[in-house]
């Protein structure tokens, strides 16, 4: 809830006439004062409405000028990180609630010991509470405590986060991408570049475990009946590829980079969208899985079996990126 208050002036009441004359004397000029106060509401599973009777936030502006218009940058991320805070102890409250009764005799677990887990999510890094409860009297087998929140909790760093992390460590180096954090949201000193490589780093390996097994050369998915049912594909996709050689750290050996832009030409359902392109990129002498990787790529634009695939590459392309066109080529 946001509640705002009028303009306060300062100076002596005098009747509409006699304003020039205030003017001519010297009269102190009117002073307006914008305050605004964000207070929380929250609302139970019953519907009830609970004020929280701390204040969020609140601004004060005597003076409208382009430096005050509006809220700053450590203003709205102290909003963020207040309201976060706020939200996440009611959903957590909430769910602890709703689990504190047995599900197979509907008791109540009785509490083994209080605590909280420190999250980084994108608004700042919030307690969540992590109680430690005894295990129901009707159960015999399992360990005799547990922590519900792990139903749920698979991690120090929400998704979001981890995101934009890894996002932004694919594009710049890793201290900034904590420089770049610490500026637009209220991470304060929750992240640092070891802890966004490391991210970053399991992010890849997750990625590449999810990708699958290589493709095999020429494979025939469904039968000969399921290719006919397809519907008319969209337009032609090029793919363009080409490759070179990066010096490994401390001049101590060298590996051979290669990168792809897969652009689809037009779509049969919306002939004006813009062209779909999308990158991908592979270390030929390292990766075991070209094809597979650059399958899902075009899988992701949403290539069918019976679309035509046009493979460009330059004449001068060295042998490994030689190699991996033809190996390319037979998917």
């Amino acid at each position: 809830m946001i509640e705002g208050t009028g303009s306060s002036r300062t100076g002596a009441l005098q009747p509409p006439g006699s304003q020039r004359t205030l003017e001519r004397i010297g009269a102190r000029a009117e002073v307006a004062v914008s305050r605004v106060r964000v207070e929380v509401i929250c609302i139970n599973a019953a519907g009830a409405a609970q004020r929280h009777q701390h204040q969020v936030w609140s601004i004060e502006r005597a003076e409208l000028a382009m430096e005050t218009l509006g809220m700053r940058l450590d203003e709205g991320k102290a909003l963020l990180a207040a309201v976060q805070d706020i939200v996440v102890a009611h959903q957590v409250q909430g769910d602890l609630e709703r689990r504190r009764a047995c599900p197979h005799c509907c008791a109540r677990h009785t509490s083994k010991d209080s605590g909280s887990t420190p999250v980084s999510t994108v608004f700042g890094r919030v307690q969540v509470p992590n109680p430690r409860w005894n295990r129901c009297a009707c159960q015999t087998e399992g360990p005799k405590t547990f922590r519900p929140i792990k139903a749920w909790l698979s991690g120090p760093t929400s998704p979001e986060m981890l995101y934009l992390e890894t996002k932004w460590a694919s594009l710049i180096p890793f201290a900034k991408v904590v420089e770049l954090l610490k500026d637009v949201v209220p991470v304060a000193d929750s992240v640092n570049p070891e802890t966004v490589r490391a991210h970053w780093q399991a992010t890849a390996e997750r990625i590449e475990q999810e990708l699958g097994e290589e493709r095999q050369l020429n494979p025939l998915e469904g039968t000969e009946e399921d290719w006919e049912q397809q519907p008319l594909p969209d337009g032609p996709m090029t793919v363009g590829i080409d490759g070179g050689y990066v010096r490994g750290v401390r001049k101590q050996g060298w590996c051979e980079v290669m990168a792809g832009n897969s652009v689809v030409a037009f779509r049969r359902d919306d002939e004006d969208e813009q062209p779909s392109a999308k990158c991908c990129g592979l270390v030929q002498t390292y990766d075991e899985k070209p094809r597979r990787r650059l399958w899902e790529l075009m899988k992701s634009q949403g290539m069918q079996e019976n679309q035509q695939v046009l493979l460009l590459s330059d004449g001068g392309m060295c042998g490994g990126c030689r190699n991996i066109c033809t190996r390319l080529a037979s998917i």
